[in-house]
């Protein structure tokens, strides 16, 4: 990766539906070259995928939270399964420290977000952090060019 696939993966970041045209004015190389070093860069997975930043709050989710669970080593097999097939995560990640996974979900309501919980807990125990504001919302980050 040279500094002008950084500068691609940079604007891409700031903004994924830029024009090849853009970029290549703005790298001053041709369309076809940006074009061929986003398709290397998607197949070797440095590009993972193009999505939309939505604002949950507008679209009717309101509720965002972080929840710890503490999972033993044997029922991950069965939370993983359990835990890819609900709508409402976002992401979760294996931490470490006390609890084992932390999980970012977005809910229509507390009731609906308390259901949840109760439901995850047969994996174990957990903590809940209810979102109140976000100063920093989701981003990419700044690769040296």
């Amino acid at each position: 990766m040279d500094s002008i696939d950084r500068k691609i993966l940079n604007r891409l970041q700031q903004n994924a539906r830029v024009s090849l045209k853009a970029l290549a004015k703005e790298c001053y190389i041709s369309s076809p070259t940006i074009s061929a070093r986003m398709h290397h860069m998607e197949q070797s997975g440095m590009i993972k995928n193009y999505y939309t930043l939505i604002d949950y709050k507008k679209a009717g989710y309101p509720i965002k939270a972080f929840i710890n669970i503490k999972v033993d080593p044997v029922d991950k097999g069965e939370f993983y399964k359990y835990i890819e097939a609900v709508p409402n995560v976002l992401e979760c990640n294996c931490v470490s420290g006390e609890f084992s996974m932390l999980i970012k979900v977005i809910f229509e309501s507390t009731e609906l977000l308390d259901t949840f919980i109760n439901s995850l807990q047969r994996f174990g125990k957990t903590n809940t952090q209810i979102v109140f504001s976000t100063p920093v919302d989701v981003r990419g980050m700044r690769l040296n060019e």
